[in-house]
């Protein structure tokens, strides 16, 4: 497996053979080894840089750990993998048994989210809590909506390039596009280029059908640990303003009922990649959830 300059990413990778060595997570692994661990989950498309600038403060704290999914980064690829939500699961599964994590926060975000969902509702032991930022999952589509959203992006994908449609989701996921952003849009190119076309594109085309195929809404109540969601008030992505022409809050307030532990702030003035835009905002509530389940652990 390639093994990409460390140029492109902010800290130290190493990596994890899983599933019979048939895949390998690339991740990062920074803060005290005896600290509570944040399992962080990137989007569709993204890679574990999407966190640094929570890990930078973080890690402080806990013991922060960042992966690239498979078929992501600095991770294995390979054109028979589902790249689905339960692939996804199995292979973050198997990856915190082979670290042998403990006192573990998955944190999520978009994509990532709904992965986190998936995982949740397996109720590991290892898993204390999950942290949830923007995360995809919450909205459901019914079969007309699905179709209407797999079209659309269909459409969307005959109409521009791999690289285009990159840049432009990284900066419709902003209320105000911060200029530090940029050195982490060209990472995410350069990392993109170095994908075989095909390859990208059948990952990022089964994600996006995975996500609206494989619902966690069902799975909400055997989520038994404490759930802490944030959004960003000017989330343009989540929920599909064309589709549910809903708030945020209003979708939140409908899923409440279906979690036993449920806990969510809106941070004003702020899109969906919060834990950019708004990353002292986010690095405060995350900090502070953890600090208080810590304390009930007790």
């Amino acid at each position: 497996m390639q093994q990409f300059s460390a140029t492109l990413y902010p800290y130290t990778l190493h990596y994890c053979p899983i599933l019979f060595n048939s895949v390998t997570i690339a991740y990062c692994d920074e803060g005290p080894r005896d600290a509570p661990v944040i399992l962080f989950i990137h989007g569709l498309g993204h890679n574990l840089s999407a966190w640094q600038r929570n890990i930078s403060h973080l890690k402080q704290f806990y013991r922060c750990i960042a992966i690239d999914l498979p078929g992501n980064g600095s991770s294995s690829r390979a054109m028979d993998y589902p790249y689905s939500m339960h692939f996804f699961t199995a292979c973050i599964k198997e990856f915190i048994h082979e670290l042998k994590l403990e006192r573990v926060y998955l944190c999520g975000h978009s994509m990532g989210g709904q992965v986190a969902f998936t995982l949740a509702a397996q109720q590991l032991p290892q898993v204390r809590g999950l942290m949830q930022c923007a995360p995809a999952g919450i909205e459901t589509f019914n079969e007309w909506e699905r179709s209407l959203y797999k079209s659309t992006m269909a459409l969307v994908d005959m109409l521009s390039s791999e690289e285009n449609s990159l840049r432009k989701a990284i900066q419709n996921s902003f209320y105000i596009l911060p200029a530090d952003i940029q050195p982490f849009i060209h990472n995410l190119v350069e990392l993109m280029r170095l994908h075989p076309k095909e390859h990208y594109r059948k990952m990022m085309e089964a994600c996006i059908v995975a996500m609206l195929d494989e619902p966690v809404d069902r799975l909400f109540p055997s989520i038994n640990i404490p759930v802490y969601v944030l959004f960003g008030e000017k989330d343009s992505l989540i929920p599909n303003r064309f589709i549910h022409p809903v708030t945020i809050r209003q979708m939140l307030l409908a899923a409440q009922p279906s979690f036993p532990h449920l806990q969510y702030e809106i941070i004003p003035r702020c899109g969906h990649f919060l834990q950019w835009e708004k990353a002292d905002d986010v690095n405060h509530y995350l900090h502070s959830f953890i600090k208080e389940q810590e304390q009930k652990g007790k």
